[in-house]
């Protein structure tokens, strides 16, 4: 991994696809390289470490010119970030590829190569994929056949990106367990892992299915092969979000232009699926109505912040709609025997919709007994939104940062429309629906009050800069924002950071609290509010250093040692999303203090498309 960009024109394409790594710089990575067909019929490539800027300054000391070529920023699997090691990949001069994805069988495959006199120049999995389809082309004297054969012996998750020399109009590109789409332009074509990439050239895409194999040719040709080898055809899907979602406008930052959309965000998660008896059903699909009235349990499977966002959910759908719920990490949840009770739905949350473990966990879900699926994701045609029975879109438009926050607030917001969704088929009071319904009318004027409060927040962020470490608490559905403003905080700052459930301090946590040790508090105005006070004591009288985000009704007041940020007060069941706020500005400013690279973060990607 991690981005790939391809394209087949009738002009120069090294700016089409320079452009295109520019947009995808946001999901991490550490090198770029391209290589271009040039009208003599060399196939030539530019690599370099680092920033997409310095393959820039590459190209401006030697250009590629040419109308076919592949593009790519990796992400260091197999190998360390180097210029050989960096994609795109040669075979004896002739051939290149671009790959997302790890080979686990390629070290076999590279013995084979090896004896068979190829010299490898990288460490990298992806230089055996070269190889292979240069022998296999010598042999087959047809790429699309010999990229088929090929992806016959390999083990894992691609996508690939390939052009030889000997068919100078032609991109071949394939996927299996990584995302490729397909730009459709005016006799020409595009390849990327990502729309967003190609959003200067066309609005027009094709989202590639499991298995599919596609040719670009000059002149707008494209031909789709599916896992079977058929010849078929896919819909051409208009881009929703404009171009401008791909621009900081007027923020410093990705991430806070992002924070700062959540009001206007969450209105459009919410937008026609509330009705004046409640939500609407039909949202979640046609089937909805007839797999919830049968669901007797529910199993939510996420990774990261989206896992943290289920671990909520399951505090509102054992509350709200009394039902049974386990909520797993994707990447722990296949790996072990499941017992799946009669009657379980089963959840999966993303992001991208293209989440390796997650996409992998509703593949093994499919043989093991339960009712159903359901997909809640944030982008449409993905391959988590096909292969789910069951979707509910968050329309949070394109995430740039690579620490999630508009996802996040816009997960939490449909999961509530999912409680209430079984909550209706399962008696839930209709007073308590209302009431909640209202809130959810109100949440995202709440969000923007809270918005408001940025500059105390940035404020007290300063107290941060030059501490090591950080301890997050919470009680009930908020120990799982404490974990969400912990993850944040290491994320983008660097900062270690843990959470614990408020009333575990004593068994444990509380051995590492001194003056040293922020300790971030959230306290809505809940029926654990007193509970929590408690706890905040014990960390005053071990010295600690307090920082209390509560509810303006809530009397905690600022002391010596204890800092008080009040929010707008906020019907309990929605707390959880309005606390996340402050939690997110707080990591931002502490990471720009610290000047950090806040929004493509070290070692990190946006989309983990492996395993």
């Amino acid at each position: 991994m991690c981005g790939i960009v391809g394209a087949v024109a009738g002009r120069n394409v090294q700016g089409i696809l320079l452009e295109g790594l520019k947009r995808l710089e946001y999901r991490g990575y550490d090198s770029a390289g391209m290589a271009v067909l040039g009208e003599s019929g060399s196939l030539d490539r530019r690599r370099a470490v680092g920033k997409v800027a310095a393959l820039a300054e590459r190209l401006e000391q030697m250009a590629l010119p040419g109308s076919v070529g592949i593009a790519h920023t990796r992400w260091a699997t197999h190998g360390k970030p180097s210029e050989e090691n960096a994609h795109p990949h040669q075979s004896a001069g002739r051939l290149a590829v671009v790959h997302n994805g790890i080979i686990e069988n390629f070290e076999t495959l590279k013995a084979d190569l090896q004896a068979s006199g190829y010299v490898f120049e990288s460490q990298t999995d992806t230089e055996v994929i070269a190889h292979l389809l240069d022998r296999e082309s010598q042999a087959q004297g047809d790429l699309m056949a010999a990229v088929q054969r090929v992806l016959a012996r390999l083990d894992g998750a691609y996508a690939l990106g390939v052009v030889h020399a000997a068919e100078p109009d032609v991109v071949i590109g394939a996927r299996k367990g990584s995302p490729l789409v397909v730009g459709v332009g005016i006799e020409e074509a595009f390849l990327a892992s990502d729309p967003l990439a190609l959003l200067q050239v066309t609005d027009r895409f094709i989202y590639l299915q499991e298995g599919d194999v596609v040719r670009l040719t000059r002149g707008g040709v494209i031909e789709i092969v599916d896992a079977e080898g058929r010849s078929v055809e896919r819909e051409i899907q208009t881009f929703e979000h404009g171009d401008g979602a791909a621009n900081k406008g007027n923020y410093r930052h990705f991430m806070l232009k992002e924070i700062h959309e959540q009001p206007a965000v969450i209105a459009q998660t919410l937008e026609g699926r509330l009705t004046d008896r409640g939500v609407l059903v039909k949202s979640f699909g046609v089937e909805a109505e007839a797999l919830f009235s049968q669901a007797r349990q529910i199993h939510i499977i996420a990774c990261g912040t989206s896992y943290h966002a289920g671990m909520v959910a399951r505090y509102w759908l054992e509350r709200y709609a009394g039902i049974p719920t386990q909520v797993e990490v994707a990447s722990e949840y296949r790996y072990r025997r499941v017992v799946v009770p009669e009657g379980t739905l089963f959840v999966t949350l993303s992001q991208s919709g293209e989440t390796a473990d997650t996409l992998a966990a509703l593949r093994f879900a499919k043989g093991s007994g339960y009712l159903g699926s359901l997909a809640i994701c944030n982008v449409p045609g993905s391959s988590l939104v096909r292969e789910s029975d069951l979707t509910l879109m968050t329309h949070a438009g394109p995430e740039i940062g690579v620490a999630s926050t508009k996802a996040f607030t816009t997960q939490l917001t449909a999961l509530m429309l999912f409680t209430l969704a079984l909550g209706r088929q399962r008696g839930i009071d209709d007073g308590q629906q209302a009431d909640i319904v209202a809130a959810l009318r109100g949440l995202p004027a709440l969000v923007t009050r809270v918005l408001a409060l940025d500059p105390e927040i940035e404020r007290l962020s300063v107290d941060f800069a030059e501490k090591h470490h950080a301890l997050f608490l919470g009680r009930g559905a908020h120990f799982p924002i404490a974990l969400e403003g912990a993850l944040k905080l290491k994320e983008i700052s660097y900062i270690h950071a843990e959470a614990y459930p408020a009333g575990e301090l004593k068994h444990g946590p509380l051995a590492l609290v001194d003056s040293e040790m922020p300790v971030i508090s959230v306290a809505p105005n809940d029926e654990l509010l007193d509970k929590l006070k408690s706890n905040l004591q014990e960390v005053r009288a071990r010295g600690g250093e307090l920082y209390v985000f509560g509810d303006e009704q809530v009397a905690i007041e600022p002391e010596e040692g204890i800092k008080v940020l009040h929010l707008p007060h906020v019907d309990e069941a929605l707390a959880p999303i309005l606390y996340t706020l402050p939690l997110q500005l707080l990591s931002y400013h502490v990471a720009v203090l610290k000047g950090t690279d806040v929004d493509q973060p070290r070692n990190l990607a946006k989309s983990v498309t492996v395993e």
